[in-house]
């Protein structure tokens, strides 16, 4: 069995028995890790509110002899930030990490595999929906459109995604890639309002008052367009998407 410490973001929690549970984390030097944490269920366990779902911690391990022994085993555990007191008591905070964190465990690759770009971003998106400072739902979709393109997916959103002839074309193709040209444009294609397309290029870009100011409609059509490249990447549906509150 190997030592290590490692910083780490709790995605996710199962029950193992009644009072262990597996901690799934992504750490920064080691990628997504799944491990053991005995007794953290117990009133006296000392560590047990330390591991609770998006807080940023410091955590100690024993890793198996190879990949494919078995889970680690967290043997100490210190606060670095517990984003997770503020996210857990607001719903619109709760359902939107719960997608990010959805998002990060399945981009994350295979165990064992560090993304330490991916781990940096995910922890920016906690740090800024557990504050004030930025609506729940653009931080989602800003979390989702930046992860896309660390994963080397993110929408043509400046040229077209065919051709690659510059400008902010008045079509979408999930299927292209993004924005398309009038020449180039496939059947199926949408044509997004241009505040929608603005709305997308902020949140890709850090572009935050732009984000502020944009409307109701220019959100929800954006939300729907990032949520479609995602699942046309990945094969497959967020199950906490659906959850969301984006009324505000």
């Amino acid at each position: 069995m190997t030592l290590y410490r490692d910083d780490a973001l709790v995605l996710r929690l199962q029950k193992l028995g009644e009072a262990d549970r597996i901690v799934t984390m992504l750490t920064h030097r080691h990628g997504k890790v799944r491990a053991v944490a005995r007794g953290v269920a117990k009133t006296s366990s000392r560590i047990g509110a330390r591991l609770e779902p998006f807080s940023h911690v410091d955590v100690q391990c024993y890793a198996p002899p190879t990949a494919k022994s078995g889970l680690h085993s967290i043997r100490q555990t210190e606060t670095v930030h517990p984003y997770g007191k503020a996210i857990m008591c607001d719903y619109p905070r709760y359902t939107a990490a719960s997608a990010i964190v959805e998002t990060t465990e399945r981009l994350s690759g295979d165990e064992g595999e560090p993304v330490p770009e991916l781990f940096m971003l995910t922890a920016g998106a906690l740090r800024a929906m557990s504050s004030d400072e930025h609506v729940p739902s653009l931080v989602l979709d800003a979390y989702l459109l930046r992860a896309m393109a660390v994963a080397g997916w993110a929408p043509a959103l400046g040229e077209c995604a065919i051709c690659g002839t510059a400008g902010m074309h008045r079509a979408f193709s999930v299927s292209a890639g993004g924005s398309v040209c009038p020449r180039c444009r496939p059947g199926g294609a949408t044509s997004p309002a241009l505040a929608t397309y603005t709305l997308m290029v902020a949140l890709l870009s850090g572009d935050w008052p732009t984000a502020h100011a944009s409307q109701a409609p220019a959100r929800r059509e954006a939300s729907g367009l990032i949520a479609a490249h995602l699942q046309w990447h990945t094969e497959r549906s967020l199950r906490s998407l659906p959850l969301v509150d984006r009324t505000v």
